[in-house]
């Protein structure tokens, strides 16, 4: 479970690199769809990458509430991170995406915020 949960924190910070490498472009030059779905993969993959490590398999919880809601209850400093304006949570990654760049913006602030809470609690 440890390599797995590794795998995962690496991927999610490739991807949230890779959506930060596209919105420092100027903004009509910006591809949302990428930032979009990198900032989805690295939000799954944090919150898969932290279950792991606390020993549980996420791969029964099929969407970004469901994994969310269960390392809140492991750890309640996740309540941290604002999914309130998050619109994928309820949906499964891989058939949701935005185009704006506001809402994009707003996802990629979500895994920024994982990351930042990972790193603080020294997951990653």
């Amino acid at each position: 479970m440890e390599d797995r949960a590794n795998k995962l924190l690496v991927k999610a910070a490739q991807k949230l690199n890779q959506a930060n490498q596209e919105l420092y472009k100027p903004e009509e030059d910006i591809v949302s769809f990428l930032v979009c779905k990198n900032s989805q993969f690295a939000i799954e993959n944090y919150l898969k990458g932290y279950l792991l490590k606390n020993g549980i398999e996420p791969s029964e919880l099929k969407t970004i509430e469901s994994l969310y809601k269960e390392c809140v209850r492991i750890n309640k400093a996740f309540k941290k991170v604002d999914l309130t304006q998050f619109d994928c949570k309820i949906h499964r990654t891989e058939l949701r995406y935005c185009n704006e760049v506001s809402k994009v913006s707003h996802c990629f602030d979500v895994a920024n915020s994982l990351d930042t809470l990972l790193r603080e609690q020294k997951v990653i």
